[in-house]
């Protein structure tokens, strides 16, 4: 067989691929020789090499035979002193065997934390400082696992969930527990960011290759906050790839996002479908004993910068019940408390709170929808939201919608004609009329008052 014939072969495989596959695997081969029935390849490195073999192999092997040259299998080898690669190939590229031909040759580079691209991991986000709770269980328990080290029971595991709900602390416990106990695993955390940022530089440098072999030659794979690499065409490709290469090679992939991987915008549907073919775990919003154990905890930690401060009975439940939203927000009051209190050298009352977090109890106050209390009082009495802003006039239907109205009017900003308009259109004499005979009915009847005081603890959590 000759170059003529490969190159003829390449074209057909061009068109048998597609052209981002022909141009990541199939061009950087160079064809050798026949010997023997055997089709030799030199390639840049022992993990394209194993990976043409085991996606491409069978593909190539049917062209050449179709162009008329005698192949019985393929072998691929890295050429006696071709430059070494920026990290070591994965564990089962380094074993040389490659399926369907002999061992290739090839220069094995130990493996250093400096040669890993990921980020630095923070100190603080251990499991021994996160705090569990009935909306992070799950999480926390897979996390766990994950951990452990042992076989891969699902892969990916995908954590998704708000702002300052535990995502980043739970991906960089992982990450140290598994340097901590499994020092000969190559695991490699960073954010979805950087990833593109480190494949954009790739592709200004020429250095797609080492990229590629750099990413799908570690053992444990995170990435934070994938939604980022939602809409980028490119580093989607990459990453999928990426993301193959590892599942293949039985790999752990870690993924966190704000959303499902279904309900991210703009990412591509194979993406999402991979993402969901492991364990999907939501990260619910903290409850208010959740709140109050992380900040019992957090005090505890504080002992010791701040030995002598007292604070009263009462702040910490203050703070759960009004800082609902972002555990992050949460901690950053706490500290400014605690500094505060310090620096004055006073007792950490519950006006002192106030005072000194003003802007953030504010900030933090809770925004109630007119929506949110329809679909609340709904569930309450088990009835439709159809018939909720329907025409129904029924007491067990009218009763139940009249005291979301007078609650739409008591926790919203909202105008009396703005929710009639909520309420399928209803005039504003109607929510009016609806806010004075709750007001009525509450004074002389205890279910209906101790309704309306639930649904409001439910609204305002």
């Amino acid at each position: 067989m000759t170059n003529d014939t490969w190159g003829r072969v390449r074209q057909d495989l061009l068109k048998a691929v597609g052209k981002n596959n022909y141009v990541t695997w199939i061009e950087p081969l160079e064809f050798e020789r026949v010997d023997n029935g055997v089709a030799r390849f030199n390639v840049p490195t022992n993990f394209i090499g194993n990976w043409v073999s085991r996606n491409f192999g069978d593909q190539i092997q049917q062209h050449l035979i179709r162009a008329g040259a005698p192949v019985e299998r393929i072998e691929f080898s890295v050429p006696a002193g071709a430059p070494r690669p920026m990290t070591p190939a994965a564990s089962n590229a380094d074993s040389g065997e490659i399926r369907g031909t002999t061992p290739v040759r090839h220069a094995t580079v130990k493996a250093t934390s400096g040669d890993l691209p990921g980020a630095p991991l923070d100190k603080r986000f251990t499991f021994d400082s996160f705090v569990v709770g009935k909306p992070n269980q799950l999480a926390h328990a897979a996390a766990r696992r994950v951990a452990e080290g042992g076989p891969v029971s699902f892969n990916p595991l995908f954590l998704y969930g708000g702002v300052g709900l535990g995502k980043t602390h739970l991906m960089h416990a992982i990450a140290w527990q598994l340097q901590n106990d499994r020092s000969d695993l190559r695991v490699v955390y960073l954010s979805a960011e950087q990833f593109m940022y480190r494949f954009v530089q790739a592709l200004r440098e020429n250095g797609t290759m080492q990229f590629k072999e750099m990413f799908r030659s570690v053992d444990v794979l995170m990435v934070d906050d994938v939604q980022f690499i939602a809409g980028k065409d490119s580093t989607q490709e990459e990453f999928f790839h990426t993301f193959n290469a590892l599942v293949d090679q039985n790999k752990q992939i870690i993924i966190s996002a704000d959303r499902a991987p279904g309900e991210i915008k703009k990412l591509e549907e194979r993406i999402a479908s991979r993402l969901q073919s492991g364990l999907v775990v939501d990260l619910h919003p903290t409850d208010y004993e959740l709140r109050l154990g992380i900040l019992q905890h957090k005090v505890e930690q504080y002992r010791e910068s701040y030995p002598g401060l007292v604070i009263q009975d009462g702040v910490l439940e203050f703070l759960a019940h009004r800082i609902s939203t972002n555990v992050r927000v949460l901690e950053g009051a706490l500290t400014k408390l605690f500094a505060f209190g310090s620096l004055v050298g006073r007792e950490v009352t519950m006006d002192l709170t106030q005072d000194c977090l003003a802007d953030v109890l504010r900030a933090s106050d809770r925004k109630v929808t007119v929506e949110e209390i329809q679909r609340r009082v709904s569930e309450h009495y088990n009835m439709r939201m159809s018939d909720m802003i329907g025409p129904k006039r029924h007491r067990t239907i009218a009763r139940p919608r009249q005291m979301a109205m007078y609650l739409s009017k008591q926790l919203t900003s909202r105008s009396l004609p703005e929710i009639g308009r909520r309420f399928g259109g209803r005039d504003h004499t109607t929510v009016m009329h609806a806010v004075k005979r709750i007001e009525e009915l509450k004074a002389v009847d205890n279910q209906i008052a101790e309704d309306l005081e639930l649904l409001r603890r439910m609204l305002e959590a």
